[in-house]
């Protein structure tokens, strides 16, 4: 049987921190696929193309992922592809509340969803996009936090 899992999120944008949880992963799983979330609800800095077009640059070596985007419940996702396992990223003691929160959630939206918990390495603890954002915002030095593709990215669009 090939082992399949989804690694959901917005990306917005993408962070050293989340490519260390896919590269991980990836190793997991026969295919990964990385579900960039298209969520009304949310206001993101980075249009959905854009945020896929970074993905897609930036995992092109990893021949067993496959980015895509996606409008709607990532646990319709899993039923339509058929992925039984999700993988969720977690940083610290307030992620993991919010994220046990959101696998039973899922579980209920599709019983056959397995989630499972992957800490990130210690040097990505404190990454998180909105905080990047921000940081981007006033100019700062971002270049250890996402990749050198991403900060350009991110300074044009603050006009930096």
């Amino acid at each position: 049987m090939k082992r399949q899992a989804v690694l959901p999120g917005t990306f917005d944008p993408p962070t050293l921190g989340h490519l260390n949880v896919i590269q991980r992963a990836s190793r997991l799983f026969d295919t990964l696929y990385v579900v960039i979330a298209v969520n009304t609800m949310k206001q993101c800095l980075f249009q959905e193309e854009e945020r896929l077009s970074m993905m897609e640059q930036l995992l092109e070596d990893y021949h067993n992922v496959e980015v895509m985007t996606w409008e709607g419940l990532v646990a319709d996702f899993c039923r339509e592809h058929s992925v039984p396992v999700m993988m969720r990223g977690v940083r610290a003691l307030a992620d993991f509340g919010y994220e046990f929160e959101l696998a039973m959630t899922n579980k209920q939206l599709n019983p056959q969803i397995e989630t499972v918990f992957m800490p990130t390495d210690p040097q990505f603890f404190v990454l998180r996009s909105s905080a990047i954002k921000e940081m981007a915002a006033y100019g700062a030095d971002i270049s250890t936090m996402v990749p050198k593709s991403v900060a350009e990215a991110l300074m044009r669009k603050m006009g930096n």
